[in-house]
């Protein structure tokens, strides 16, 4: 991630509501705060990663759509993990009985949850260290898959909850496997 990482803690720790209230006061910027309260400043992606990221989530949401199994989300949505961390995954899903569980004022904020499906799609400028550290801390925090598409490379990493990270080599689909049951992103689009 080219992120700018700030750290305010010597001079104020933000709370939660604080932090949401900094996101909302400056919503053309976009924030994330890591599991030691430092808060990051991530910068926008090109407009080659955000038409793929655009084409992946229509995918996502069409599928959803179909299976009724869950909500879908983008990458502008921010969710409050348990370690802390305040985290916005290019596209997150979760199951529609877990989502239906918060209050109307967690589902309202950065919702108090970890995702059960997450994917980072890598810009040019992300760093791959930070991206899979981000990774790890997604299974870490509950996640129960996660994909890091990386194009350049032309390689996925796969996280799995209590499983080791997989490496693949020019996927030409990836399987929603028991997590999202019938879902295939196929990378035609990726690999472009």
């Amino acid at each position: 991630m080219s992120a700018i990482t700030v750290n305010l803690n010597r001079i104020i720790q933000l709370t939660d509501n604080q932090f949401y209230e900094l996101c909302r006061e400056n919503p053309e910027v976009k924030f994330e705060r890591n599991a030691n309260g430092e808060i990051l400043i991530m910068s926008p992606t090109g407009g080659a990663t955000g038409n793929c990221n655009s084409e992946i989530n229509a995918d996502f949401v069409i599928w959803n759509r179909q299976t009724q199994l869950g909500i879908c989300f983008d990458s502008s949505t921010c969710f409050k993990l348990a370690n802390g961390a305040n985290r916005s995954p290019d596209v997150a899903w979760i199951q529609k009985d877990r989502w239906n569980a918060l209050t109307p004022e967690e589902k309202e904020k950065f919702p108090p949850i970890a995702p059960d499906f997450v994917l980072e799609l890598m810009s040019p400028s992300d760093s791959l260290l930070e991206t899979q550290t981000k990774m790890q801390e997604y299974i870490d925090n509950g996640v129960k898959l996660g994909w890091l598409i990386n194009p350049k490379m032309r390689q996925v990493e796969i996280y799995r909850l209590g499983k080791a990270k997989e490496l693949l080599e020019s996927p030409t689909e990836l399987s929603g496997e028991d997590v999202l049951p019938g879902f295939s992103l196929s990378l035609q689009l990726v690999w472009k």
